[in-house]
């Protein structure tokens, strides 16, 4: 029911139920790994060498939504699953009524469309370094969008909390959820 016409899966990247965390990905990337740093991030180049991440040393300039090189929904579920842009989570956000709640033990929250269809999105929270951060209490998802060329180490996410819900860029190494998106 959403003015896109996006239909929202029913569980996570790597997730066999909708209460399920499933994978945790780099932005850009399709696959887990252990370690979640600028080090391990597949997608920056030191141009400069001083082992920092510096404006313009990312590999990925463009939205990703549909490209199984980079949008982990699209390499992992294949035929029109594909990363939500950032649009689309905003979408979410604006037109959609939004309830905490838990399933199966699990926080999170009930997301009701308006036409009343609804998606459970539970609170993964986030890795970084090897460690799960906030779980159980926060919400992170990756959308396929960059942010602008200004900042190309950021891009966006949407992130809810306490029954606060938004879509704001972070870093790209952290490790978080894909709730996949198709037509």
């Amino acid at each position: 029911g959403l003015p896109s016409g996006s239909k929202w899966a029913t569980c996570n990247v790597g997730a066999s139920s909708p209460e399920d965390y499933g994978d945790y990905l780099a932005w850009g990337e399709t696959s887990p790994k252990a370690e979640y740093t600028w080090w391990t991030y597949q997608h920056w180049v030191d141009a400069n060498g001083d082992g920092y991440w510096d404006n313009g040393e990312s590999t990925i300039h463009s939205d990703i939504s549909g490209n199984a090189q980079y949008d982990a929904a699209t390499a992992n579920w294949g035929g029109s699953w594909r990363m939500p842009t950032k649009d689309e989570m905003q979408e979410l956000v604006d037109h959609c009524e939004w309830e905490w709640t838990q399933v199966n033990g699990v926080n999170g929250s009930k997301v009701i469309g308006p036409n009343g269809s609804c998606i459970f999105l539970p609170d993964a929270g986030y890795r970084s370094g090897s460690s799960l951060y906030i779980a159980g209490s926060n919400g992170y998802y990756w959308s396929s969008t960059p942010h602008d060329n200004s900042l190309d180490y950021f891009a966006y996410r949407l992130g809810f909390f306490d029954g606060i819900e938004y879509v704001y860029y972070v870093d790209r190494y952290c490790g978080r959820s894909v709730r996949p998106v198709t037509e």
